[in-house]
């Protein structure tokens, strides 16, 4: 297990740090998400989704969402098991989207690029997440991000992507407003 040197976050929540909104509404807006596959009651950001106390990585996710992609920000201290699981789900006809760290050196990565469909990295700036334990943004993390997708019928490996920061929050954005206006839940 990595555990991301020059991290100052408490033990107790270092893997429950939530996507920015923003940032899961751009994606939602492009894959549709059928569910959330690394969340908790208090960070989950689709109304379908598994926690720790799910054992998401133990289920059959075929089995308990409907065809579509799903959505991971697993716990960085451990992200191998979620390529492992993820890799087992497109298998069976279901897309994954994760976000990770942007770092090519560590194993997952490698394990990763045996059959992901899509790297996206993601440029102009590092994401800030949201604080587990005060809800709030925190700036300064450690490193860049990146997105592996998982496409379900395209088993294309090696696609190489980049996407500007900035334009992927103002996507995210602009779809929550436009979901406000019109009354839909956000």
């Amino acid at each position: 297990m990595a555990d991301f040197g020059g991290s100052n976050t408490p033990v107790d929540i270092k893997d429950l740090w939530r996507t920015p909104a923003e940032l899961f509404a751009a994606l939602n807006e492009e894959f549709n998400f059928v569910g959330d596959v690394a969340a908790s009651d208090e960070n989950n950001l689709h109304e379908c989704y598994l926690t720790s106390e799910d054992d998401a990585l133990s289920l059959d996710w075929r089995g308990l969402f409907s065809p579509g992609y799903l959505f991971c920000n697993p716990p960085y201290s451990d992200i191998t098991p979620w390529v492992n699981k993820s890799q087992e789900a497109v298998k069976g006809g279901i897309g994954v989207v994760m976000l990770v760290p942007a770092d090519t050196s560590v194993g997952w990565f490698r394990i990763a690029l045996t059959d992901v469909s899509e790297i996206r990295f993601i440029t102009g700036g590092r994401i800030s997440f949201v604080r587990a334990d005060t809800c709030q943004v925190v700036n300064g993390n450690n490193k860049g991000s990146m997105l592996l997708v998982w496409h379900p019928a395209r088993r294309v490996a090696g696609i190489t992507k980049y996407i500007d920061r900035d334009e992927l929050i103002q996507r995210g954005k602009v779809f929550l407003e436009q979901k406000e206006m019109c009354g839909v839940a956000v």
